[in-house]
């Protein structure tokens, strides 16, 4: 993985994988999030939602970075999620990128969860 500079144009930055797990879209983006990254999340995400699965359980456990630009992705896909009767879990976040949504407060609007697994749990 690419350790440059952060907002460095790298597409590689970030990976991100897609199983389903129930009634749930497992997603797992791996790396940084942020500007040039974004779209690498956020397409994965509407497919999900278009294949008709609205629980969207996102594993962050691998994300290492997440801006502003990344945090409006999720809050896109929490909105099409919710209208569609589901919602977006966030699972395993590591304390840097739980901080940024501390400090916006966007922690309020998504269920947290610790784990992974505890976000399946609530099936």
């Amino acid at each position: 993985m690419d350790r440059g500079t952060v907002g460095s144009a790298h597409l590689g930055r970030l990976l991100v994988e897609v199983r389903h797990e129930g009634s749930s879209a497992v997603v797992t983006p791996a790396g940084e999030l942020d500007h040039h990254t974004a779209d690498l999340l956020r397409e994965p995400l509407d497919e999900c939602l278009a294949d008709g699965l609205s629980r969207l359980v996102i594993d962050c456990s691998r994300l290492e970075f997440c801006d502003s630009t990344g945090l409006n992705v999720l809050l896109g896909a929490r909105l099409k999620a919710e209208a569609a009767g589901g919602g977006v879990h966030l699972a395993g976040m590591l304390p840097v990128v739980a901080r940024v949504f501390e400090i916006t407060g966007a922690e309020a609007v998504f269920t947290v969860h610790d784990s992974l697994e505890a976000a399946l749990a609530t099936e």
